[in-house]
C-alpha cells in the first residue's frame, strides 16, 4: 500500500484545545492507574488477611513496596499497549502513516485505514476546488472578453444607431450567457453539498415540453436543427425543477446534435434525444461537478468539471423525485415527431442513425 502523503506541508501541531472546569488526562495515566489497581488491591486485601498482628509500620512498608511494583508494572505495560498507538501518532505528523507494522493490532490498522481514506477525500476534495477555479477563470474569460471588447467598441466608434443597438444586444446576450454559467455553477456547487428541495404538485410533463420546445426553437434554428416533442404523460414532479434538468440536457443536445433533437415523454420519464457524437467516457464519471478529469466531446476536449455541470443538476433533480438520469447510445430508424406533420421523405429511405438517449428516470408516470 503505498503511502499518503498531504500536498501541503505539514503544519506544526497546534496546542490542545483545553475545556474549562475539564481536568485533562493522558490515556497512558489511564491504563496506568488501572493496572496499578488491578494489581495493589488483591495483594492489599490478601496482606492484611494473611498477617492481621503484624505492626502497622512494616505493613504499611510492605504495601508501599507493593504499590510501588504495581505503580511500575502499569507504567510499563501501558508503554507496550500504547505503543502501536503513539508510533501511529508520529507517522501522521510527519504524513506517513499508510504502511502497517506486523505489531499492528486490528483497531490501530482500521485507525490506519480510516487516516488513509481521509487524506484521500482531502487530495480529492483539493483537486475539485482546483478544476472549479480552473473551470471558473477559463468559461467565465470568454464572456467577459466579448463583452470588454464589445463596450470598447460601443464607447468609443462613431456607430450607426442600427449598430449600436446591435452591439447592445450583444452584450446583454453575453452578460446573460455569464450570469446563467454562474447560477449553473453556483448550483453545481450547492447540490453538491445539500439535498434539492422539491414542490412536488402533479403536472403535465407534455405541457411542460411543449413549452420548454418554444423556448428553445429560435436556439434550434440559429444552429440549422429541427426540434420535436412527442408522448403524453404527467407525473407528481417539481415542474421549476425538473424542467431545469431538461433544459441542461436539452442545451447539451442542441450544441452538440447533428441534424435533430426529440423530448419525449415515456412511461420511464422524460426522454432527450440527439443524433450527435455521444459521450465519449461513463456518465457515472462525467456527471460530476469540479473534477480534472478529462473527456472528447464532437472532437473537442473539455474537463468533467465543464462538460459535466448540467449533467449533475439533472442527475441530482432526477435523484431528489426518486429516480436518476440514465444514458444509452444506440442506432435507430427515425421517426416521425409525434403531433406534426410526417417528413415528405418516407421514413423507408431514411438511414438508420445513431442516437443519444439521456432519460430522465421518474417514479409513477401515468399516460
Amino acid at each position: 500500500m503505498n503511502d499518503v502523503r498531504p500536498a501541503l506541508s505539514t503544519p506544526a501541531r497546534p496546542p490542545a484545545p483545553v475545556l474549562s472546569g475539564v481536568r485533562r488526562t493522558t490515556l497512558r495515566a489511564q491504563f496506568s492507574l488501572v493496572i496499578f489497581l488491578l494489581a495493589f488491591l488483591p495483594n492489599l486485601v490478601l496482606g492484611l488477611r494473611a498477617q492481621p498482628d503484624l505492626p502497622g509500620a512494616a505493613l504499611f512498608a510492605w504495601m508501599a513496596l507493593v504499590a510501588l511494583l504495581c505503580g511500575l508494572v502499569g507504567y510499563l505495560l501501558s508503554g507496550a499497549l500504547l505503543r502501536p498507538l503513539s508510533r501511529l501518532e508520529t507517522e501522521v505528523e510527519r504524513g506517513n502513516f499508510a504502511q502497517c507494522h506486523p505489531d499492528d493490532p486490528t483497531e490501530i490498522q482500521a485507525l490506519r485505514g480510516a487516516f488513509t481514506g481521509l487524506m484521500e477525500r482531502l487530495s480529492t476534495e483539493q483537486e475539485r476546488r482546483g478544476a472549479f477555479m480552473a473551470t471558473l477563470v477559463h468559461d467565465l474569460k470568454t464572456p467577459l472578453i466579448a463583452t470588454g471588447h464589445l463596450t470598447r467598441t460601443l464607447t468609443t466608434l462613431p456607430l450607426p444607431d442600427a449598430e449600436r443597438r446591435e452591439i447592445g444586444a450583444q452584450i446583454g446576450a453575453e452578460t446573460a450567457r455569464l450570469l446563467a454559467l454562474v447560477q449553473q455553477m453556483a448550483d453545481a456547487h450547492r447540490f453538491e453539498r445539500e439535498d434539492v428541495r422539491l414542490q412536488v404538485a402533479p403536472t403535465d410533463l407534455r405541457a411542460l415540453l411543449d413549452g420548454l420546445a418554444r423556448r428553445m426553437e429560435p436556439q434550434a434554428r440559429e444552429r440549422g436543427l429541427t426540434l420535436h416533442v412527442g408522448g403524453h404523460g404527467h407525473a407528481d414532479v417539481d415542474a421549476s425543477a425538473l424542467e431545469r434538468a431538461v433544459t441542461n440536457l436539452t442545451e447539451n443536445a442542441l450544441r452538440y446534435a447533428a441534424s435533430r433533437v426529440e423530448l419525449q415523454v415515456t412511461p420511464a420519464g422524460v426522454r432527450v434525444l440527439d443524433d450527435g457524437p455521444g459521450l465519449q467516457g461513463q456518465l457515472r464519471d462525467l456527471a460530476q461537478p469540479f473534477n480534472g478529469q478529462q473527456t472528447t466531446i464532437a472532437g473537442q476536449q473539455y474537463t468533467a468539471g465543464t462538460a459535466g455541470l448540467g449533467l449533475f443538476i439533472a442527475r441530482r433533480i432526477a435523484e431528489a423525485h426518486g429516480g436518476g438520469l440514465d444514458y444509452e447510445r444506440h442506432t435507430e430508424r427515425p421517426t416521425p415527431p409525434l403531433d406534426t406533420p410526417t417528413s415528405p421523405r418516407p421514413l423507408a429511405t431514411l438511414p438508420p442513425a445513431a442516437q443519444s438517449a439521456f432519460t430522465l428516470l421518474l417514479p409513477e408516470v401515468q399516460p
